[in-house]
C-alpha cells in the first residue's frame, strides 16, 4: 500500500519526505521492524520510542509517524499523538476489515469471556460462522491463537479482522477492555452490539480511582460506537449509562429491566431459570453454575434477540456451551469433594464465587488464592477479607508475583484475613499449596483455585514459567 494512501486517513501536522513509497507492513516496536515497515513513535508510560529512530532505520523502516522532528534520512510524518493513528492507519491497511463483519463487543471488570462464548455458542447453534478474541486467546474456523492481551493492540488486530474475513467468518464477539478503551485500540470499529456487565475495583495501579475507571468504561457507550447497547441495570455503572444513553435495552434481576429472569434453580452442575425475553418466555438450561452466570446469559440473550437470534436458538445455544476454561469451571472430585477452578482476581468476582458455591457447599469451602505483582496494592486486604468471610478455611499463595517478593503480596492479603479471626494458611509455592488443599478435603467439601483461571503460566521476575491449575489437580490427584 502506498503511504500517500494511508495519509488519507490520518491528520498531520508536517510531512517531510515523498509519500510516494510503498508500505508492505507496520511496526510498534523497534526490535521487530522489518523492511518496508512504516514505523509508529509515540511515548508511552517508561518508554518513549522517538529514541529509537536509529534502531528503526536500520531495521528497514522506510517511513516514520512521529510527534516530533527526528534526526533520520526516511520520510516523516508529524502527527499530534502518535499512538492514536495507529488503529486508523492499520484499519486502512488491512482494507477496513471491520466493515465486512458483524463485531460484539463486550467490556466489565468480570464476565466478559463467558458472555462473549455464550454468544459464540448461540450463534453457532443459529448457523453462523463465528470468532471470539479475548482472554483465552483468539479463535475462529481451525485457527486457535493463544492469549496475550484482553484486546489485541491495532495492528494485530485488524490483522486478525482481516484474516477473519478471508475465511468467512460472519460474526466476531470480543472482549473489550478498559486499557483498550482508553488507548482507543478499538477506533474505527462501530460495534453491531455493546454489552456492559459490571463495573467493579480493578485497575486501581492504573487508574488510580473507581470514577475514571468507570468513565473509562463509559467510552464503550459513546460517540455512536455500539449500534445497540445492553447494560446491567443491577450494576451502578449500569444505571449511570441507563441514564446517559437514550434506546440502551437493560438486563438484571434486581432492578426494573427489558430482560429479567425467574425460578431461578442452582445446582453445582448447572442453573436452570426462565428467561424473560423482551416479554418472550423461555426456559434456559445452562451447564455453568452460579447466578453470576445468569446474568452473563440475560446479557447474551439480550444481544442475540436484537441481532435477530430466534429464542429457542438462544435457548439451545446456551445450553450447548459444556464450560469456559477457567470460568468457574468444575475440574475434577476427589473423596467426594468437588474442585473448581475459577479466574476470581477481583474481590467482586472472588465474592461472587465463593458465594455461588457456598449455596452449593455440604461440607467445608476452602479457598486457595492470591494477588498479582505489580497491580492493585489497594484490593488485596479487600480479598483477604473477602474469602476469610466467605470460605471456612483459606490457603493464600502466589499468583503471577512479577517483579514483587511474594512475601510481601502474601503479607497485605493477610491485613484483612487476620481482624475477621478466621482460620488461614499462607504457602508461598501454588502447587505446594494446592497440594495441601486437596489433602483436606472431605465429602461435601468444596475447594476452590482462584485467580489464574485458564491460564497456562506464572509470572516471577519477567519469566513467564509452564503453570496451569487444572494441570496441576490432575496431577495431584492421579486423574
Amino acid at each position: 500500500m502506498k503511504l500517500e494512501e494511508i495519509l488519507k486517513y490520518i491528520q498531520s501536522k508536517q510531512i517531510i519526505g515523498s509519500s510516494d513509497i510503498e508500505i508492505s507492513g507496520l511496526c510498534t516496536v523497534s526490535q521487530k521492524v522489518q523492511k518496508g515497515d512504516l514505523f509508529f513513535c509515540f511515548k508511552g508510560g517508561k518508554y518513549d520510542s522517538h529514541d529509537n529512530i536509529a534502531e528503526v532505520t536500520e531495521g528497514g523502516a522506510v517511513a516514520v509517524i512521529c510527534e516530533r522532528k527526528l534526526d533520520c534520512q526516511i520520510p516523516q510524518i508529524i502527527v499530534e499523538d502518535g499512538r492514536a493513528q495507529i488503529a486508523l492507519v492499520a484499519r486502512a491497511f488491512y482494507g477496513f476489515p471491520d466493515k465486512k463483519l458483524k463485531i460484539v463487543g463486550v467490556t466489565g471488570t468480570n464476565g466478559k469471556t463467558t458472555t462473549t462464548y455464550m454468544l459464540d455458542s448461540i450463534f453457532d447453534s443459529n448457523g453462523n460462522s463465528t470468532g471470539v478474541i479475548g482472554t483465552l486467546g483468539i479463535k475462529y474456523g481451525e485457527k486457535f491463537v493463544s492469549p496475550e492481551l484482553t484486546t489485541p493492540d491495532p495492528i494485530y488486530l485488524y490483522s486478525v479482522l482481516a484474516d477473519m474475513v478471508s475465511v468467512g467468518v460472519q460474526y466476531v464477539f470480543m472482549e473489550v477492555s478498559a486499557h483498550a478503551l482508553y488507548y482507543d485500540k478499538i477506533c474505527g470499529i462501530t460495534f453491531e452490539a455493546g454489552i456492559l456487565t459490571n463495573c467493579t475495583q480493578d485497575h486501581l495501579d492504573f487508574f488510580k480511582n473507581m470514577h475514571d475507571y468507570g468513565e473509562c468504561k463509559k467510552l464503550m457507550f459513546k460517540n455512536g460506537r455500539c449500534k445497540r447497547i445492553i447494560i446491567n441495570s443491577d450494576d451502578g455503572l449500569g444505571v449511570e449509562i441507563l441514564g446517559e444513553v437514550k434506546g440502551a435495552v437493560s438486563y438484571g434481576l434486581k432492578n426494573p429491566a427489558d430482560v429479567f429472569a425467574v425460578d431461578i434453580r442452582e445446582r453445582i452442575d448447572g442453573t436452570t431459570f426462565v428467561v424473560n425475553l423482551f416479554d418472550e418466555l423461555y426456559e434456559v438450561k445452562l451447564h455453568l453454575p452460579a447466578l453470576y452466570n445468569v446474568y452473563n446469559a440475560m446479557s447474551a440473550a439480550a444481544c442475540a434477540k436484537l441481532l435477530g437470534v430466534k429464542t429457542n436458538v438462544i435457548a439451545k445455544g446456551l445450553s450447548e456451551l459444556k464450560t469456559v476454561d477457567g470460568r468457574l469451571e468444575r475440574v475434577a472430585r476427589y473423596n467426594g469433594a468437588d474442585i473448581f477452578v475459577d479466574f476470581a482476581h477481583t474481590p467482586d468476582g472472588l465474592e461472587k464465587s465463593l458465594q455461588a458455591l457456598k449455596k452449593l457447599c455440604k461440607g467445608k469451602l476452602y479457598c486457595i488464592f492470591g494477588c498479582g505483582g505489580d497491580r492493585d496494592k489497594t484490593k488485596r486486604p479487600i480479598m483477604g477479607k473477602v474469602a476469610a468471610d466467605n470460605a471456612d478455611f483459606c490457603i493464600v499463595t502466589s499468583d503471577n508475583p512479577r517483579f514483587e517478593d511474594p512475601y510481601d503480596i502474601i503479607s497485605e492479603i493477610e491485613e484483612g484475613i487476620k481482624p475477621t479471626g478466621k482460620k488461614y494458611v499462607t504457602v508461598t509455592e501454588r502447587e505446594i499449596a494446592t497440594e495441601y488443599a486437596i489433602e483436606l478435603l472431605e465429602k461435601g467439601d468444596i475447594l476452590l483455585v482462584a485467580g489464574k483461571g485458564g491460564e497456562n503460566y506464572q509470572d516471577i521476575m519477567g519469566i513467564k514459567h509452564s503453570y496451569n491449575d487444572n494441570t496441576v489437580i490432575k496431577k495431584i490427584i492421579g486423574d
